[in-house]
């Protein structure tokens, strides 16, 4: 389906254009063109099912498009054809929005598919005891259903934390056992807990010929195999698989620092922070003056907050509560219901009653677009912390401060002050060793329907 929507979609009005300006050959032409926009997909791999039902395929979508009019206008240049660049520009647009379509629907098709699935993966979990036991916690604290844990088979010597499924211990080394009698046993365990798919944990006790006995025996029962490599939090966009002396290893690219992703970051903060206050200039001006007339105090409320690399800088938000409010806050101290390093209250009897609204929606946020053009923050982004804050900040915590603070990100998305400091710290962690153009694309998108729902806004 998506490779004929790609064909047609560029084919069809390719074609009628060329019949409409009286061209030689018109269906040729439309043809090869057609043609040409499916390469470009299938040279990309945009038509593997991963990448079909993945969120977030407009932007590689718009690359590849403009990948292909950079390509067709070589080929013009190269046999010398005369033709108007905007009137194709046009005509190949169709194609471009053909294929967004489809792949948002592609994307829902596979999430509603997901939703209707008759239950998640059971799995057995195999390896040493301390892997075996780390990886059933990780999947413990998991709630989104896609793997339902049947057991575990614990190989070697050590003990398997008895709170954990109940482990069948396989002895390695054994007397009268062989590599292939404990892939037996791996099976057999697996036939006895019903699962259709083993997480098999590396370590001494499980080398790479025993593994490849273990897929031979689960492949050949029409049972899968994954093999957890211990990375975590490391997105998909960063591993690249390469052989080396017969093995498959893993090389971990690191997020962009520099070049023309982070080039294309900055001018879209620019862009976007220019765009969006002239857009949204009657708004800040009817929010000020309701600010001015609701209560004593300044219009805006300037704090200084910590950026990238540690340096201060002072951010703007419309004020919210009650002038002096920071005298305030140490009195409250001993009520903030946030773990960690931030403070966070329901009914902060600081916030003016304008002020719970103007949170509700993140209206108060709207002044920092100030700091944006400053370059103080990026649209996206970890939140600015407070001084005090990033003193109690441990090593681990002090990386969320490796790129610019931003006006939303994974933590505005994800359910905002409602988070445990804990899931604060993974997401910003997340959000910057796995960044990328595209993942800034799709958290601004997803920013709108997290204001709209007020999801943990206080």
């Amino acid at each position: 389906m998506a490779l004929t929507v790609d064909l047609l979609g560029a084919a069809t009005p390719v074609g009628v254009l060329g019949a409409l300006e009286g061209q030689p050959r018109p269906l040729l032409t439309g043809v090869l063109v057609g043609a040409a926009w499916p390469l470009v997909e299938a040279l990309r791999g945009r038509y593997a099912p991963e990448s079909l039902g993945r969120r977030g395929a407009v932007l590689p979508v718009v690359r590849d498009w403009l990948t292909m009019l950079g390509g067709l206008a070589s080929v013009c240049v190269a046999a010398r054809i005369e033709v108007s660049a905007a009137a194709w520009v046009v005509a190949l647009l169709p194609c471009l929005v053909a294929t967004v379509a489809h792949r948002e629907l592609a994307h829902r098709h596979t999430s509603a598919s997901r939703d209707r699935a008759p239950g998640p993966r059971r799995v057995l979990v195999v390896g040493e005891a301390e892997g075996v036991d780390g990886l059933l916690a990780r999947l413990a604290g998991r709630t989104d259903g896609e793997y339902l844990v049947v057991g575990s088979h614990v190989v070697g010597g050590g003990t398997a934390d008895p709170a954990q499924p109940a482990p069948v211990r396989l002895p390695v080394g054994a007397a009268g056992r062989s590599d292939g009698e404990g892939a037996d046993a791996v099976l057999k365990r697996a036939v006895e807990a019903d699962a259709d798919l083993v997480f098999v944990v590396p370590g001494r006790s499980l080398s790479g010929e025993r593994l490849r006995r273990l897929a031979w025996a689960l492949h050949d029962d029409g049972r899968d195999l994954a093999v957890v490599p211990g990375l975590v939090d490391v997105a998909r966009h960063r591993l690249r698989p390469a052989r080396v002396a017969g093995m498959t290893v893993l090389h971990v690219v690191p997020a962009a620092r520099r070049g023309l992703p982070v080039l294309s970051k900055r001018v879209t903060d620019v862009v976007g922070a220019l765009v969006l206050a002239v857009l949204l200039a009657p708004l800040l001006v009817a929010v000020a003056l309701a600010v001015r007339l609701s209560s004593p105090g300044p219009v805006v409320y300037r704090q200084v907050r910590v950026g990238q690399g540690r340096v201060p800088f002072r951010m703007w938000k419309f004020r919210t509560m009650v002038d002096a409010a920071d005298r305030m806050r140490p009195a409250l101290e001993a009520v903030n219901e946030h773990d960690g390093a931030m403070f966070k209250m329901r009914r902060d009897p600081r916030v003016t009653r304008l002020g719970r609204v103007l949170r509700r929606y993140s209206l108060d946020e709207l002044p920092q677009l100030y700091n944006v053009l400053a370059g103080h923050m990026s649209l996206v982004g970890p939140r600015p912390p407070l001084p005090e804050e990033v003193e109690r900040y441990d090593e681990t915590e002090l990386r969320r401060l490796s790129v610019k603070p931003g006006i939303t990100g994974l933590w505005q998305v994800s359910g905002r002050s409602d988070l445990s400091w804990e899931e604060t710290v993974a997401l910003d962690l997340s959000y910057v060793d796995n960044w990328s153009y595209a993942k800034d694309v799709d958290l601004l998108a997803r920013t709108l329907r997290a204001v709209v729902s007020a999801r943990g806004a206080y």
